[in-house]
């Protein structure tokens, strides 16, 4: 295996572009994007590409605004741009270019395995998917994490066999380009480089590795590489695929960490989805709100105002698991255990918890929905740097393949 780590504290993820964002989105995606801007180098993006992969006919028109609405969702929950890169998947063509690069040597096989690939197909029959977009999306994926030789990719636990794929084409990329003539040779010229110290610790670094398999060593390696400020990008690439007796590591293998999953019901009680129309808005109408939550089935044991309740087995127990304080959740679960409090009192102060919520996201993104400018100016300086970054790997990609004809 030809493994390369990729930048230590850099994040790639995207969302599709399929209008304004319910709570699920916000639990299940954007919460954690909150958390991680704080910790990593994070590049989020619009994948409005891979919306088109599905709905590429009459739908396109609306990816359009659906696009500007979900960043300025983005911005109003709390993603800064001032901590993470925003930029649009389209505006950065270097996407492309390596997505049509990694076709050329995916095998089909690999694509038609993908558990999600017939998975999707048997959910949207009224759609047709029979298509080179939707058959190939895995590798476009795959593009957008390696162009930024990202270390870690937040995702659910059905996308993990994307990520596995990602490793995949990364490493036959690196097995096909990474054995250039005389690498031996460069590669212990690169060594030296490291001075007689160093030199000495990636020599028994490579040792322990090849000779007894000792994973242990190759992360201290990794760690000894990433310090080291003599060595240039394709020297620094040469001694990441000697360690493993392979070649250059050109494209960075990605690790998956498996985000919490989203537990908040929709308004009927199932998973929160648009496709359900059961969903709550980030910035909604308050009245639908009030009107939507009173409305929502509850435990179907209390017939009547009298009859005692189970909160598991209500869907609004659920959102007061998310939204209400510790005494509040004591006082819902006393009070329908024992017919105390009926239902549409259990109700209230979610509601009230909801619309606070919903307050606060409303004023937030009030500036740019007054000012989209705002909006384009921070989607254009970080389309800027992502492209900076993606031309960085396209030149080395470009050199391994022998396709810089200048």
């Amino acid at each position: 295996m030809i493994s390369k780590p990729g930048q230590v504290n850099r994040i790639v993820s995207g969302m599709r572009p399929t209008g304004r964002l319910h709570l699920g989105h916000y639990h299940g995606v954007l919460k954690n994007w909150i958390e991680m801007q704080h910790e990593y180098d994070c590049y989020f993006f619009v994948a409005d590409w891979h919306a088109l992969t599905t709905h590429y006919e009459a739908d396109s028109e609306a990816i359009n605004d659906s696009i500007w609405e979900m960043v300025i969702d983005w911005l109003a929950v709390g993603v800064d741009p001032s901590r993470a890169t925003l930029f649009i998947q389209s505006r950065v063509p270097e996407h492309a270019e390596l997505n049509l690069l990694l076709s050329m040597i995916t095998p089909l096989s690999w694509l038609e395995r993908v558990p999600t690939y017939k998975d999707q197909q048997a959910k949207m029959k009224e759609r047709d998917l029979a298509t080179h977009g939707f058959l190939g999306y895995p590798v476009l994926q795959a593009a957008d994490i390696l162009l930024y030789h990202a270390a870690q990719v937040p995702v659910g636990e059905d996308q993990i066999p994307h990520i596995e794929l990602t490793r995949e084409i990364a490493r036959r990329f690196n097995y096909l380009y990474g054995r250039e003539t005389g690498f031996e040779e460069k590669a212990e010229e690169a060594i030296r480089k490291l001075g007689k110290r160093g030199a000495k610790l990636y020599r028994n670094f490579r040792n322990a590795y090849t000779e007894r398999g000792d994973n242990e060593a190759i992360a201290k390696a990794h760690a000894l590489l990433a310090n080291n400020q003599n060595l240039t990008t394709a020297e620094n690439e040469r001694l990441y695929g000697y360690l493993e007796g392979g070649g250059r590591a050109i494209l960075s293998e990605p690790e998956a960490i498996l985000t919490r999953a989203s537990k908040l019901p929709g308004l009927d009680g199932e998973k929160m989805s648009k496709s359900y129309r059961n969903t709550i808005l980030l910035r909604d109408d308050p009245q639908r709100v009030e009107k939507e939550v009173r409305a929502m089935p509850t435990d179907p044991a209390r017939v009547r105002r009298n009859d005692p309740g189970d909160p598991e087995k209500c869907p609004v127990w659920d959102l007061h698991k998310v939204y209400s304080s510790d005494d509040t959740r004591a006082w819902v679960e006393q009070g329908c255990r024992s017919a105390s409090i009926g239902c549409v009192d259990c109700k209230q102060p979610l509601i009230d918890d909801l619309l606070k919520e919903q307050a606060m996201i409303a004023e937030r993104a009030a500036p740019f929905i007054e000012d989209r400018t705002l909006v384009r100016n921070i989607i254009a300086d970080g389309c800027e740097k992502a492209r900076e970054t993606a031309d960085e790997t396209m030149e080395q990609v470009r050199s391994s393949m022998n396709l810089d004809y200048y």
